[in-house]
């Protein structure tokens, strides 16, 4: 039976809880596409955009943590390996909707760092993953 560590137990039981949010862009979706709130189409594209990479990411950030738990990886390594991935769903998503927002908004905001602040994680987060895996 495989099991999982303490760290890594606990933190996949954060990111489940906190995936509930993710209902939210769903929610904003909705209320978008029924009428009941106005968004330009550039607006819509990140809204949609950022929802979508949340949900991805979180799926794919928790196959990391558990994959990351069957490599030798230590200290640094290992964190980023079993949380890369997992801020750069906090991060990425983020940057889809903080600068989105705003009324009439037709170009991204400067909160779009985030996004490219997360990719940083999920590049890196992935390829912490990967090699430690290899090596292993």
């Amino acid at each position: 039976m495989f099991e999982l560590s303490d760290p890594a137990r606990i933190t996949a039981g954060f990111v489940l809880l906190a995936a509930i949010t993710v209902t939210t862009g769903g929610y904003l979706l909705t209320r978008i596409s029924q009428g009941k709130m106005e968004a330009t189409g550039f607006q819509k594209s990140f809204y949609r955009a950022g929802h979508a990479h949340a949900g991805v990411l979180i799926i794919l950030g928790l196959v990391c943590l558990i994959l990351t738990e069957a490599s030798s990886l230590t200290g640094g390594w290992l964190w980023l390996s079993r949380t890369g991935v997992l801020i750069s769903a906090i991060l990425m998503p983020a940057g889809f909707f903080f600068s989105a927002m705003g009324k009439g908004r037709t170009q991204p905001s400067a909160w779009i760092t985030l996004l490219w602040i997360g990719a940083v994680f999920l590049i890196s987060g992935l390829a912490a993953c990967g090699i430690g895996l290899l090596v292993s």
